[in-house]
């Protein structure tokens, strides 16, 4: 694994791990933590190793947060545009907060496929129900409203390319309500979206000794 610049900020870069054998494509990790500073990278990492052993170059990413979302959805953009240039689908994979960055980004290009883990795609609603204690308006710096909308994933469907939500059905955190929601909306829409609903609660579908984590990785093309 090494630590690979994209920008001039401190928080503009990714980690790169690269198999040892070609890879099946390349797994883009974007981090959640509802955009706040105190939350970093160091929340994807574990997930590297099972990725690894199953062909898959990865790619996580840090991005700048608590300084606007202009900031921060900038960085998830110029970090997928500096992933390494190989062969093979290039698949965003996001918790949380990240959940909702590597969606949204998805509908800019650079991506395959993504899996939203516990995602953040409503922000109207995540707003309305006031997780992270506020975390939405913060990020947005004011209530979320129609100018939103572009960087809001459920009112810009359909994405364009497949997506699947895992979502505890425990996540007391980030409800599954949120991907329940947005499948609906995008099959509405007539997109590829797909729920997996798992028992735990917020953390356990990053945790890499689960039984959710296994679901995930099964979701991914093999080569």
């Amino acid at each position: 694994m090494r630590r690979v610049p994209y920008g001039d900020h401190p928080s503009q870069f990714g980690m790169l791990s690269v198999p040892d054998r070609s890879p099946v494509g390349v797994a883009v990790l974007v981090h959640g933590g509802f955009w706040k500073p105190d939350y970093g990278i160091e929340y994807a990492l574990p997930l590297v190793p099972s990725l690894l052993a199953r062909g898959w170059a990865t790619w996580v990413v840090e991005y700048r947060r608590g300084t606007g979302a202009g900031d921060t959805l900038h960085d998830v953009r110029a970090a997928i545009r500096a992933r390494p240039d190989l062969p093979g689908p290039v698949v965003g994979i996001g918790h949380s907060a990240g959940g909702h960055l590597a969606t949204w980004a998805a509908g800019h290009g650079g991506l395959t496929q993504v899996v939203s883990q516990a995602g953040v795609l409503d922000l109207r609603a995540a707003y309305d129900d006031g997780l992270g204690d506020g975390a939405v308006g913060r990020f947005l710096g004011h209530p979320p409203g129609a100018s939103d909308d572009d960087v809001d994933p459920i009112r810009c469907v359909p994405l364009g390319v497949p997506l699947w939500c895992v979502h505890a059905t425990a996540d007391d955190i980030v409800p599954i309500s949120q991907s329940r929601a947005y499948v609906a909306a995008a099959r509405a829409a007539g997109a590829p979206a797909h729920l997996i609903e798992v028992e735990g609660d917020h953390l356990t579908v990053i945790d890499p000794d689960s039984d959710p984590w296994a679901r995930t990785l099964a979701i991914l093309p093999r080569g």
